[in-house]
């Protein structure tokens, strides 16, 4: 199953990112989304997982999005929020992925067996970090990932 992870849009969903993630079975978005319309082009791509980040917080359209998100996908557990200080220490069971945003530094690392992506920031340039997003493919075997730089 291939997953698109994405997160700090601020509002601009680029067309490499769009393209990017065509023929994803489901979507991602680790926050920081700065604009509904961001969500429901992601939305006619594919199934979508999404969380609030600190941009949103005082958003009309952000109220009903949740702080962190559990979804199972392939028979692998994500957990999903937008910064990294507000994983759990103890994971839910059966999470294998971590997905998270906010630094707009892409990272993929694996800890104690499960893999900790942060896509980078898919939206306006950041300081000199990339612009990016991430794949995710779950396979019965587990979780793998790469990094996209768009």
């Amino acid at each position: 199953m291939k997953i698109g992870l994405i997160s700090d849009t601020h509002g601009l969903l680029r067309p490499e990112a769009l393209a990017a993630l065509q023929g994803c079975e489901h979507i991602v978005h680790a926050g920081d989304i700065g604009k509904p319309e961001v969500l429901d082009a992601l939305r006619a791509l594919a199934p979508l997982t999404v969380v609030y980040g600190n941009i949103d917080l005082d958003k009309d359209w952000a109220q009903a999005l949740a702080h962190t998100e559990v979804v199972t996908l392939g028979g692998i557990g994500l957990l999903v929020t937008h910064e990294r200080k507000d994983v759990p220490d103890t994971l839910p069971p059966g999470v294998q992925v971590v997905v998270t945003g906010h630094s707009h530094k892409p990272s993929l690392q694996t800890l104690d067996g499960v893999l900790f992506i942060n896509p980078g920031s898919a939206g306006p340039r950041r300081f000199s970090l990339p612009v990016g997003l991430a794949l995710a493919w779950l396979t019965d075997a587990g979780a793998q990932g790469q990094l996209i730089t768009l």
